[in-house]
């Protein structure tokens, strides 16, 4: 039985596709992901936004972490998933890709119609004054502070993150903005953050003159990308599915195909290609 042929049929009958990526898509690339395959936890739940703002041995411990966490995103690279879809968007299939993400290893692959809904995690922003500056800039300066720590072993964790604990964070010293002086953040979307409005809009603009969404290697736990889910069906939008394990979407799904995403997502796009290929040429 070819196990290919229902997500071929559903491409082939919905060329147009809004498309939701999640951490599956990047593990391939060394950047651990959040949840096992039943959608529960793996680790404590991330930094909340209220922790990071309101406590500053929370924001050290957070600082900390990344300094030795951030050498597994700089050093990452696209993987299958991520080249298979950047084919597929050269091929015309792909209206938007909308990622869960925050690594960019969508852009580093080649997609260009790409919204990065919670945010990058190579740029720095300022709390007070807004001022974006690169992550690598402040990697530096963090670690001219703080030499001492990159001698620690920490486990690479999700999102730039490392698995440092019993350590005494108070000494770590975090840099204020060079601006204004004010509190530095990653400029990714933090639990209880609100996803940028303008980024919501594009989505839901994309999602109306698509014709079918695809999901790929996300369980869709977290509510910011399952309501595009529940605004398709509730559109009367088929959406399919390319995920390992259970998914908050399974009741709803026109297609679920429980396969690795790269491999899957790879055959895909060249079959599709081929099909492509293959159809006559019409001349004048």
């Amino acid at each position: 039985m070819d196990s290919l042929a229902p997500l071929t049929d559903f491409a082939i009958q919905h060329p147009k596709l809004l498309v939701l990526t999640g951490a599956g898509c990047s593990t391939e690339a060394g950047i651990p992901d959040y949840r096992d395959a039943n959608g529960a936890w793996k680790r404590n739940e991330p930094m909340r936004f209220q922790l990071f703002v309101g406590d500053a041995l929370a924001r050290k411990r957070y600082w900390a972490r990344s300094m030795l966490g951030w050498r597994t995103m700089v050093t990452a690279r696209p993987t299958a998933a991520h080249r298979a879809l950047a084919r597929l968007e050269q091929a015309g299939y792909i209206q938007m890709l909308v990622t869960q993400n925050v690594d960019g290893l969508h852009n580093a692959a080649g997609s260009a119609q790409v919204v990065d809904l919670h945010g990058r995690i190579d740029t720095v922003c300022c709390l007070g004054c807004g001022a974006r500056s690169p992550r690598q800039a402040l990697q530096d300066e963090l670690v001219s502070r703080n030499p001492q720590w990159l001698a620690l072993d920490a486990r690479s964790a999700p999102d730039g993150d490392a698995d440092l604990d019993a350590q005494d964070f108070t000494p770590f010293d975090v840099p204020a903005c060079t601006q204004c002086g004010g509190m530095l953040k990653p400029d990714v979307v933090f639990f209880g953050e609100s996803v940028p409005r303008e980024r919501v809009a594009a989505v839901r603009a994309a999602l109306a003159q698509a014709d079918a969404m695809l999901v790929a290697g996300s369980s869709l736990m977290v509510y910011s990308g399952y309501r595009f889910v529940e605004e398709s069906v509730a559109a009367g939008k088929p959406v399919a599915v390319v995920n390992i394990g259970r998914t908050r979407a399974d009741a709803v799904l026109t297609l679920k195909v429980e396969q690795e995403v790269g491999a899957t997502l790879e055959a895909l796009a060249a079959r599709l290609e081929a099909t492509h290929h293959s159809e006559p040429q019409h001349t004048l």
